[in-house]
C-alpha cells in the first residue's frame, strides 16, 4: 500500500504543470534569457545548448529572447573547425538565438573572426556583456 501511494505521488508530480511568475511569457513580454558558456570540453558546451534548446521547446521561440556568451574556454562552441557544435549553434540561430563572443578571449587565445561561426557578434568582453544583460534585468543561466 505504502508502494502504490509514493507511485501515485510521484506520477502527479511528474504531471505538475510549471506555475508562470507574471507577467506570463508572451509575444509582447518574452523571457529574457542569457546563458555562459565557460568551458571548452564537448560535454560542457552540448550541455548549455541542450539546456538553451530546452528553454526554447517550454515557452516556444517566440515567447523567449535567448543570449549565449563564450568566454574562455567556451569561445570553442562558436569556431567553425567544429562541424558537429557549430551546427548546433546555426541551428539554435534560426529560432533567433544571439551568440556572442568575447573579444578579449580572441585576442588571447589569437582567434580571428573569419574563424568564427557566421553572424556570431563580438563584444570586447564577455563578462562585461553578461553583467549588462543581467543589469538589464535578463535571467542569467549557467548550466
Amino acid at each position: 500500500m505504502r508502494f502504490l501511494i509514493i507511485l501515485l505521488a510521484w506520477g502527479l508530480w511528474l504531471n505538475a504543470d510549471t506555475e508562470f511568475a507574471d507577467p506570463k511569457p508572451a509575444l509582447d513580454n518574452p523571457r529574457q534569457v542569457v546563458f555562459s558558456v565557460t568551458e571548452g570540453s564537448d560535454e560542457a558546451i552540448n550541455h548549455v545548448l541542450s539546456s538553451a534548446n530546452n528553454v526554447l521547446k517550454f515557452y516556444g521561440p517566440e515567447k523567449v529572447q535567448m543570449e549565449i556568451v563564450a568566454y574562455s574556454g567556451g569561445i570553442r562552441t562558436l569556431l567553425k573547425n567544429d562541424p558537429k557544435i557549430a551546427e548546433r549553434v546555426r541551428t539554435l540561430m534560426l529560432y533567433d538565438v544571439t551568440f556572442v563572443a568575447c573579444g578579449n578571449t580572441m585576442r588571447t587565445k589569437n582567434i580571428t573572426e573569419d574563424q568564427l561561426i557566421d553572424d556570431v557578434e563580438v563584444v570586447t568582453a564577455g563578462i562585461v556583456e553578461m553583467i549588462e544583460r543581467v543589469k538589464d534585468g535578463w535571467v542569467y543561466i549557467k548550466p
